[in-house]
């Protein structure tokens, strides 16, 4: 009687099937007859026969129903805990947004991605998980090796699901040895496939570290899949190579948009847009002119822009100049490794590679280190960094201050430097002394 009669026609005219969500559909009609276009959906006739009414009264029932039903994920949403960013960024197709992430789910615990690539990665992702494991934090890790030297792409495809599964991944550099022309880079391959469109990399000084530079501050984000990296090569002519740089405005405003949010959002103060227009008008022109259309929008943050060559010059002279940086792919990969160098070097700092809907996170500077592998001197500070970012990713944010306050202790109190650093110390002893750290936490789930 609540439902008005012209709401039961027009219903009857839209819609000669409809659909009991899983809460409330009744016994009865589970055996029913299905729609055969469509296995959820019951025919309004079937709801007739099976319980003896008219078609203006099922009609009705199901009009009912079905007004329900557009509630049903509603409680779901508005539980006692808000709805996580990794539920938005990884489990919604449709968002576009990468915020603080997320809450546990299936009892608190995160299944996690570790690839552990080449060189000294397989060591370094070991330490990772024995401070995890010593820490009581509550990941658990899905390992994927994928075979430098295989020419095949099919521990890379596996890899790829295995993300896609989890939704976040920790990872070493993962080495391509073949150099056929039909053979991708991995490691391009992946953010490619991901649309991992940006990178970021936060270079901060530490106090007990000798450097060219103290007190030194930077944050590059830098775009991830397009520019140089795009892979597109050919032989026109013999003798005669092309390499394409690709730059778009879509993914030239979603970096430059990453940038000054994350500026905002960070207080920091200024953003400067690295390129190099003067030359590539087209390609570096573009990337410039959407980094200032964008920096219009945020009144509050400064923006200014700077050639390469210029950059890399005013890194090495004067790094505390820069605050954030925006970057198209080539030129974060070089500004981060000068940086990198000019407070402490490639084993300190860690990466922070960030889609829509997935994270990855790895060493800063993306160097394999095959030359230092198994010999106990690697320095673990970048993956335990990255491991760091990762929980703060995950939402485990009491684990992962532990972890860094373990860290901060171990390198700027109490000074223990793999050789990188200038030190005597070998990797497992800065391993031992973090745990020596923990130990003194409460740090167990």
């Amino acid at each position: 009687s609540s439902v008005a009669d012209s709401e039961v026609g027009n219903f009857c005219q839209s819609r000669l099937c409809f659909h009991f969500p899983g809460p409330i559909r009744p016994k009865k009609i589970v055996s029913g007859n299905r729609c055969a276009a469509q296995p959820g959906i019951f025919r309004l006739t079937t709801f007739c026969q099976n319980f003896r009414c008219t078609r203006r009264t099922a009609a009705a029932m199901a009009l009912r129903l079905f007004r329900l039903s557009q509630d049903v994920v509603t409680p779901l949403i508005k539980r006692n805990c808000s709805v996580s960013a990794f539920e938005l960024q990884h489990k919604n197709p449709v968002a576009r947004k990468v915020e603080k992430i997320p809450k546990a789910q299936y009892g608190g615990r995160h299944t996690v991605t570790m690839l552990p690539g080449g060189g000294i990665g397989p060591e370094l992702m070991s330490y990772v998980r024995e401070v995890f494991r010593f820490a009581g934090v509550p990941v658990d890790f899905e390992i994927v090796d994928i075979d430098p030297a295989s020419e095949g792409n099919d521990d890379l495809e596996y890899a790829i699901t295995s993300i896609k599964r989890n939704g976040v991944a920790i990872k070493g550099n993962i080495e391509t040895k073949s150099e056929a022309t039909g053979i991708l880079s991995r490691n391009v391959a992946l953010r490619n496939e991901l649309d991992l469109y940006v990178n970021v990399l936060h270079c901060k000084s530490f106090n007990a570290i000798p450097a060219h530079h103290q007190n030194v501050d930077v944050v590059i984000v830098r775009q991830n899949t397009e520019g140089e990296y795009a892979m597109l090569e050919h032989e026109s002519v013999r003798g005669v190579v092309e390499s394409m740089k690709v730059v778009t405005i879509e993914n030239a405003a979603r970096v430059a948009r990453f940038a000054f949010e994350f500026a905002k959002n960070n207080n920091r103060k200024k953003v400067t847009t690295i390129h190099k227009a003067n030359i590539m008008k087209l390609a570096d022109g573009l990337f410039l002119k959407v980094a200032r259309d964008i920096a219009k929008e945020y009144p509050d943050i400064q923006h200014n822009d700077m050639i390469i060559d210029n950059c890399c010059m005013q890194l090495v002279s004067n790094p505390h100049q820069f605050d954030v940086m925006n970057t198209t792919n080539l030129y974060g990969s070089i500004t981060s490794n000068v940086l990198c160098g000019l407070v402490g070097g490639a084993g300190l700092f860690s990466g922070r590679n960030y889609g829509d809907h997935y994270a990855v996170f790895e060493p800063g500077t993306r160097n394999t280190g095959t030359a230092i592998a198994g010999k106990n001197v690697a320095n673990p500070v970048a993956m335990l960094s990255a491991a760091v970012d990762m929980l703060y990713h995950l939402g485990h944010r009491y684990h992962a201050d532990c972890i860094s306050d373990a860290l901060h202790k171990t390198i700027d109190i109490d000074g223990i430097h793999t050789p990188d650093l200038g030190g005597t110390n070998t990797s497992t002893d800065i391993v031992q002394n973090v745990l020596k750290h923990l130990a003194e936490k409460r740090t167990y789930w």
